[in-house]
């Protein structure tokens, strides 16, 4: 029984650490698309590339966040 209960733990451990790993990969792809839509939106004069790059901020901050929160998290673990 206990080994039972060992291998669920260790399996769920695995699966919430490659979960972990995935959403921590869309939020870093998420972010970077993000500012380089605001990037290149806000080079250009036109009004829909200023409401492109007014869109795309709105977002920036939330994922800055969230990417900081998984970075102080990964510090933490190898420390």
């Amino acid at each position: 029984m206990i080994t039972t209960v060992t291998t669920v733990t260790t399996v769920t451990t695995i699966a919430a650490l490659g979960l972990t790993a995935a959403i921590s990969a869309v939020t870093l792809a998420t972010l970077m698309v993000f500012l380089a839509t605001r990037e290149l939106a806000s080079a250009s004069n036109s009004r829909l590339s200023w409401h492109i790059a007014k869109f795309a901020s709105v977002g920036i901050l939330p994922l800055v966040t969230v990417f900081a929160a998984i970075v102080i998290v990964r510090i933490a673990e190898v420390l």
